[in-house]
């Protein structure tokens, strides 16, 4: 199911449930303004708090209970490996959103978020 850089897996409890594609993976980084009497009329800012989530359109399920895939709030494991497989990168999220589409004589689609719940690390396998 995993292929590296581009899969996602999904674990609930230790128990993989499902698998991603057509992801896209957001880290954002608050930035706090800071007083600086030196910049005049322009602005200055320091780093703060960072953020991370992950959107994907699509869930290969790995268990038969669609309901572990549609529990919005509860939290999941999310990994993936880098491109050359050495580095396995993850972290907790909180299922934030789920957006199922279905139109007559078409597949359904699925959008799902993940609001990363502290921080996204990288280890090596």
């Amino acid at each position: 199911m995993a292929q590296n850089g581009r899969n996602i897996l999904v674990y609930k409890n230790g128990v993989l449930i499902a698998g991603t594609r057509s992801n896209e993976i957001q880290a954002n980084c608050k930035l706090n303004e800071v007083n600086n009497p030196n910049s005049g009329q322009w602005q200055q800012f320091a780093p703060g708090k960072k953020t991370w989530t992950i959107s994907t359109g699509y869930l290969l399920a790995a268990v038969a209970n669609i309901e572990d895939l549609l529990s919005v709030g509860t939290t999941y494991e999310l990994r993936f490996r880098d491109r050359s497989g050495s580095k396995i990168i993850g972290g907790t999220a909180i299922l934030e959103t789920v957006k199922i589409t279905s139109n007559i004589d078409s597949l359904v689609q699925g959008s799902f978020t993940f609001q990363g719940n502290g921080v996204l690390e990288v280890k090596q396998s």
